[in-house]
């Protein structure tokens, strides 16, 4: 086969052009010469690249001994996730990770001594990591429940509300959130927070049947009160309610300015009634873009201080933990983040969140052919509780460990799910 090259080794040969074309490109280049200084000739920009961080201008770079076993902890912990494979280097060590906390970049790997790069020595530490959250409670109790040492107790600053934790790795961590307190002319009281659960109830088939239940289950003491039951002295306040259709849970959550709450929930997709006023507050019934109806409520002066306990409660009955279950998680945090402001990470199962501000504390799953609220409830001895639950008449698994305590997934005498926590 003819080598295509060979044209190119050919004797260069001058070319005789037309003469009309010569012509032309012969003017055309004599008016390009003679523009006036200053000229522009040709379109074509050439931009100097800027220098753009990839991550945040400081990345904190941890060494830790067990780096696989610390990438687990800090998702239990602070719903850090992985933002790409691990680098694992020929002898096993993890040499490089990156995770996600809080929408900041943190790198990981194992300690490396023959390098000079060794993980802290237990109780000292030349760094500490600040890291904001919604809630500097929920993520203390969160950590030290998975085996954080708790150094300082979260309190009140001037500049927040904040903690100091040391991680099972030897890193010194400061949570802070905005603070849980209001200044009050008396003094310091504790208030709930925009985002806050105000008020639960369960709504079920038969409201004196599931009264009956959860006093036997839970040691409740309820009342009867204008056609529903009211729930004593429990956190926050909680009432059970008859409705037609199925068993859910109704939240009222704390917004600061009742009517900007309004105009968040209709511009979000939702819907909004009309604002009534009761003896706590003032308040609005509302749907959500995907049907789960809530109430938005604005406090009266000194009901949110006399109504909450400082968190965390930790009172057997109490209202611990509720599961918001959704056909669209994306669309759910949307919502609420613009209406409640409230802040999601990344959860432990596939499409599951954490939300890191209210109080009690709110976990999203998507998924699911329609909204429903899971509650779960604090048990000071979850064995015999589940014990309980079976011998009213509803459905117990029995108690397994997690990373926050121990829990049982429930149904009670009408099918109304439930869960069960022991920490």
């Amino acid at each position: 086969m003819a080598d295509p090259f060979d044209a190119l080794r050919r004797p260069v040969t001058s070319a005789n052009p037309d003469p009309a074309f010569s012509q032309r490109l012969r003017a055309r280049l004599e008016r390009e010469l003679d523009l006036p200084k200053g000229a522009t000739v040709s379109d074509l920009v050439i931009e100097t690249p800027v220098f753009t961080p990839q991550h945040q201008a400081v990345t904190p770079y941890l060494a830790v001994a067990g780096a696989r076993a610390a990438i687990d902890w800090y998702g239990q912990a602070f719903g850090a996730r992985l933002t790409g494979e691990p680098v694992v280097m020929p002898d096993g060590r993890v040499g490089h990770c990156e995770l996600e906390i809080s929408g900041a970049r943190v790198m990981l790997a194992d300690e490396h001594p023959e390098i000079g790069v060794t993980a802290p020595v237990p109780g000292q530490a030349s760094v500490t990591l600040y890291l904001e959250v919604a809630d500097a409670d929920a993520s203390a109790l969160r950590a030290t429940s998975v085996g954080a040492l708790l150094e300082r107790a979260v309190a009140d600053y001037p500049y927040g509300r904040m903690g100091v934790l040391r991680d099972p790795f030897g890193h010194r961590w400061m949570v802070r959130s905005e603070p849980a307190v209001q200044e009050r002319a008396g003094g310091t009281e504790p208030s709930l927070r925009h985002g806050d659960i105000g008020y639960a109830s369960l709504w079920v088939g038969d409201a004196e049947q599931a009264a009956a239940f959860f006093s036997l289950v839970l040691g409740w003491r309820v009342a009867a009160t204008h056609g529903h039951f009211q729930v004593e002295g429990q956190s926050p306040p909680h009432g059970i309610a008859s409705a037609q259709d199925r068993s859910t849970m109704f939240l009222a959550y704390v917004v600061r300015d009742i009517a900007d709450a309004i105009r968040r929930v209709r511009q979000a997709g939702g819907e909004a009634g009309e604002v009534t006023t009761e003896p706590w507050g003032v308040a609005c019934m509302c749907t959500d873009d995907q049907g789960m109806r809530f109430s938005a409520y604005q406090p009266s002066e000194g009901v949110a201080a006399r109504s909450v306990t400082p968190r965390p409660s930790g009172r057997p009955g109490d209202l611990a933990y509720v599961t918001m279950e959704v056909p669209d998680s994306a669309k759910a945090r949307s919502f609420y983040g613009s209406v409640l402001g409230w802040h999601f990470s990344p959860g432990s199962v596939p499409d599951g969140w954490q939300v890191e501000q209210p109080h009690p504390m709110v976990g999203l799953s998507g998924g699911h052919r329609e909204a429903t609220l899971v509650p779960v409830y604090q048990a000071e001895d979850i064995a015999a509780a589940v014990e309980l639950v079976r011998g009213a008449g509803g459905t117990a698994t029995d108690a397994e460990v997690r990373p926050w305590g121990l829990s049982s997934q429930c149904d009670d005498d009408q099918g109304t799910r439930f869960g069960l926590w022991q920490p």
